[in-house]
């Protein structure tokens, strides 16, 4: 909490809207060597996500209340991943990004295998091979853009941007780059890591997958692959709208016929993350900006949707969509935020289903009535506090593209007079 409010406090009162450079900056000599600094510094595009990454995360750390097996270490895991996120959004060192990628990584792979359901040190281990592998793509491309046409190795963004390279090299990076990005966002084929890791966390590490995590993998491909690399991203950049189109649809299809809530739930973030995708092969001011609005209003979405599929559990003890019915009359608070969060296109397909199941019908339960209760004021604050800023999103959707504005124009910059 006490972080949230310094984050709050830096934005409104040390950030200028208006201005497309690089703000707060740190930059501290670290390793002589390769040039190996730590350097931070806030812009237009990463804004956006710290602030989103710094109000999931306290609200998260609420919904792990009833976290009572080794708590302590829980939340501390849950500190870490965020310092890694933030890390991440924050970097201007390429080598330093990597660090905070990977330093993330640990964090969840222990929040899996230690709290979780009865496969999840499968969903772990699944989880930790995918990134992991990707990992290595992103660091042999870092490697690769800082070693490049230098005497010395540097790591620094600004130098990298204005750094050319053979077409045919910059392909290569390209490609390795966005095998690593692909995995964190997801993009199929290498989405299935995420249902089955959805499938078995515990709903508040959900949240910040589902409203962090995956938002990590799009914000790479714009602050690297595109930024860095604009023209080999303008020969990919239609296939990347053919990719997007294809996991909208597909990733919808496959959603409706998930028995498992958390699953169905998980391919509609993929299904969603589809949209994003579009944009940023879109090389447009709209379709860019889209994209980062996107990324912004999915993240919290996809948090209340994960909390409402946890504290849905919590009282029935049931996760199959074909044992549950019924609970609308007992439950109605949940049932109205839950049907407050889903929309868009194909969604309302699978979303209105997994509504229908859940709330109406007949069905007898095999579970104790003492868990067959309405949200409480806990969950109540974490819902109306998601909830709240996607209203506003909606209502003055400018607010949030006003952050990033002057960077899509400096970035797309790159594709007309490079």
């Amino acid at each position: 909490m006490l972080e949230l409010l310094l984050t709050t406090y830096v934005f409104c009162y040390h950030f200028q809207l208006n201005d497309p450079l690089i703000q707060l900056v740190e930059d501290y000599k670290w390793i002589n060597f390769f040039d190996f600094d730590w350097r931070l510094g806030i812009d237009g595009l990463s804004i956006g996500p710290i602030l989103l990454t710094g109000f999931i995360t306290t609200l998260a750390t609420l919904a792990a209340w009833p976290v009572t097996r080794d708590s302590r270490l829980f939340h501390f895991l849950m500190l870490a991943m965020y310092s890694g996120q933030i890390g991440s959004f924050s970097s201007r060192d390429l080598l330093l990004f990597f660090i905070m990628w990977e330093l993330e990584l640990i964090p969840v792979y222990l929040l899996l295998s230690m709290w979780g359901g009865k496969k999840r040190l499968y969903s772990a281990t699944k989880f930790i091979l995918y990134t992991a592998g990707g990992s290595i793509f992103l660091l042999l491309g870092v490697l690769g853009i800082g070693l490049y046409g230098s005497n010395e190795p540097t790591f620094n963004f600004e130098t990298s941007a204005n750094q050319s390279y053979p077409v045919a090299l910059e392909i290569i990076f390209y490609i390795g780059l966005e095998i690593a990005f692909a995995v964190k966002s997801p993009i199929i084929p290498l989405h299935t890591w995420l249902p089955d890791t959805h499938g078995e966390a515990h709903y508040s590490t959900c949240m910040l997958l589902a409203g962090i995590l995956l938002k990590m993998g799009a914000y790479g491909l714009v602050r690297i692959n595109m930024e860095l690399l604009p023209h080999a991203h303008s020969i990919f950049s239609p296939w990347l709208v053919v990719v997007g189109t294809m996991q909208i649809i597909y990733a919808a299809s496959t959603s409706s016929g998930q028995r498992n809530l958390k699953k169905r739930i998980a391919y509609s973030s993929v299904s969603h993350m589809g949209f994003i995708i579009i944009g940023i092969g879109s090389i447009t001011d709209t379709g860019l900006n889209g994209a980062i609005l996107q990324i912004i209003s999915h993240g919290f979405l996809g948090a209340a949707l994960f909390f409402l599929a946890g504290t849905s559990y919590d009282r029935i003890r049931l996760v199959y969509l074909d044992e549950m019915g019924g609970i609308a009359i007992p439950m109605p608070k949940i049932l109205i935020t839950f049907v407050m969060a889903i929309g868009m296109i194909l969604t309302p397909i699978y979303s209105l289903s997994m509504s229908r199941q859940m709330f109406y019908g007949y069905k007898l339960f095999n579970a104790p009535n003492s868990y067959f209760f309405d949200s409480g004021p806990r969950e109540l604050f974490v819902l109306i506090s998601i909830f709240l800023p996607v209203i506003g999103i909606g209502i003055y959707p400018d607010f949030v593209l006003s952050l990033s504005v002057d960077k899509v124009e400096a970035i797309l910059s790159n594709f007309f007079y490079r």
